[in-house]
């Protein structure tokens, strides 16, 4: 292999502060990218949630244009928001402060972000969900208690009646795992947010990912019809926790949340 420098970046999204929200590795590719079995090579070795892969695609004004793709430590994934928020917030801060958005290329279709003040807001597809009543028996197994709801849409979703409820939980990962869903979604009423939730994707190689953008498609739209409104705050619970806004536009989602970048250097393949 021919000597090879990729700029790296690490960045916390969904907090303000360092150490919290969910960490993602973002890397800077040129023009020629890397062969899938690489990427995913890192992204193992890089052994967070998700690791982004960032293409240039040219720009327009101040819009920036990319391609991205989003490995775990084991798969590439559809839709990932937290490794979305941070790919934005290195290209919009180190790439090229004064561009107002990014639009990014995914397998997911096209993904925008833009700034809104100090945060920055990605719309995304809101996922619908169907009643899973078939499942009740695995997940109220698999989580300890018995849901009062639950559906199935890109990921399965749990609904608890507290906050302490889903802060508490110690779910069978191996249970999870065998459930017919890429991931468990868990949430209830928040007291100082509008909802607060849990993520658990053994089936990812991610036992509980800390802060989950995509399942805020599901979220959103879930909250915004029980709520009867369209805004809402949100809290993801799990250890380092992090903070999103939500607008449920339909069809598409809205989710804003702040980024920090905490390491930034250089990755070498020799």
């Amino acid at each position: 292999m021919n000597s090879v420098r990729i700029p790296f970046f690490q960045v916390d999204a969904f907090t303000q502060k360092p150490f919290a929200g969910n960490p993602a590795a973002v890397c800077l590719l040129t023009k020629d990218g890397l062969a899938e079995p690489l990427m995913q090579q890192i992204a193992a070795e890089n052994n967070l949630s998700e690791t982004a892969f960032l293409l240039p695609q040219g720009s327009q004004g101040t819009i920036l244009h990319y391609g991205l793709r989003w490995f775990t430590p084991t798969t590439e994934v559809d839709l990932c928001g937290h490794a979305t928020l941070a790919s934005a917030h290195v290209l919009l801060t180190q790439v090229d402060p004064q561009a107002e958005a990014v639009e990014f290329s995914t397998r997911s279709g096209l993904l925008r972000v833009r700034r809104l003040g100090e945060r920055l807001v990605m719309d995304f597809p809101a996922q619908p969900v169907e009643p899973w009543p078939e499942a009740l028996e695995s997940v109220a197994a698999a989580l300890g208690v018995v849901p009062r709801e639950l559906y199935r849409g890109g990921m399965g979703l749990a609904v608890l009646d507290s906050p302490q409820q889903v802060g508490q939980l110690q779910p069978d990962m191996a249970k999870i795992q065998a459930l017919a869903s890429t991931g468990l979604v868990v949430t209830a009423p928040g007291e100082e947010q509008d909802f607060v939730s849990r993520f658990f994707a053994p089936q990812l190689g991610i036992p509980e990912d800390p802060v989950t953008g995509a399942a805020h498609c599901l979220l959103i739209p879930y909250w915004a019809k029980r709520l009867g409104r369209s805004e809402l705050t949100a809290r993801q619970v799990s250890a380092r926790g992090g903070e999103l806004l939500g607008r449920d536009l339909g069809s598409r989602v809205e989710i804003a949340g702040y980024a920090v970048l905490v390491i930034m250097g250089e990755m070498r393949l020799d």
